[in-house]
C-alpha cells in the first residue's frame, strides 16, 4: 500500500462471475486501487481495494449493490494498520521464543477486520493472514509476542469474529515448540 492509501475495503461473494462485475464496479465507482481480486476456495470470490476513505466507501457501496444477491460480506476499514496488508498471503519470520496466537474464521472479510483489531489492541507481530486458499473458504491469522499481549490480541480478535457469528476457533499457545514456528514459515 502507498502512503496515501490508508483505507481498505473488501467484498466477499458467492459467485466468481459476480466477482468480476463487482471488481469492475468498485474500480469505476471511486478513485481506488485494486489490491486483490481472485477466486477463493469453495467457489467464492473476493475483491479488496485501497485508497482514501471516502472513495473506498463509495467503491464498496457500489460493489455491494452490484453483487445482486451474491454478497457474503463487505467492509471498509479506515486507517488500516499496515501490518495487516503486509501479513496477507505470506508469512513473516517469527522469533521462536514468543507465544503464538491463532484466529480462525469461516469468512475472509471478518478475519481481516479481526486482524486489524488485533494489531491495534496489543503489541503483537502478525505473522500471516491467510485468506481462503486451500482452506475451504475459511481464513486464519497467526501472531506472536509476549503471552499477555497475545492473549489480549486473541481475545480482541475473537470478539470481532464471534460477534459476526463466524468463529471457527481461537487458540493461544504460551510456549510453542520451535518446530511449530518452522511450520508457519
Amino acid at each position: 500500500m502507498r502512503m496515501n492509501e490508508k483505507s481498505v475495503g473488501m467484498v466477499e461473494l458467492t459467485s466468481v462471475a459476480a466477482g468480476y462485475l463487482v471488481a469492475d464496479t468498485a474500480l469505476k465507482a471511486g478513485n481506488v486501487r485494486l489490491l486483490l481480486s481472485r477466486s477463493i476456495c469453495s467457489g467464492k470470490y473476493m475483491v479488496l481495494v485501497c485508497g482514501d476513505t471516502a472513495p473506498v466507501e463509495s467503491a464498496i457501496a457500489a460493489a455491494a449493490q452490484a453483487a445482486d444477491g451474491c454478497l457474503i460480506d463487505s467492509f471498509v476499514i479506515p486507517n488500516i494498520h499496515p501490518d495487516v496488508i503486509t501479513a496477507m498471503g505470506r508469512t513473516q519470520t517469527a522469533p521462536p521464543d514468543g507465544a503464538l496466537g491463532i484466529l480462525e474464521s469461516f469468512n475472509v472479510a471478518t478475519l481481516i477486520q479481526a486482524a486489524d483489531t488485533v494489531v491495534k489492541s496489543a503489541d503483537v507481530q502478525l505473522l500471516e493472514v491467510r485468506l481462503a486458499m486451500a482452506l475451504g473458504g475459511k481464513a486464519f491469522a497467526t501472531m506472536t509476542g509476549d503471552i499477555s499481549a497475545v492473549q489480549a490480541a486473541v481475545a480482541a480478535g475473537r470478539q470481532v469474529i464471534a460477534e459476526a457469528g463466524v468463529l471457527v476457533n481461537a487458540v493461544v499457545i504460551s510456549r510453542p515448540h520451535p518446530d511449530i514456528y518452522r511450520e508457519i514459515i
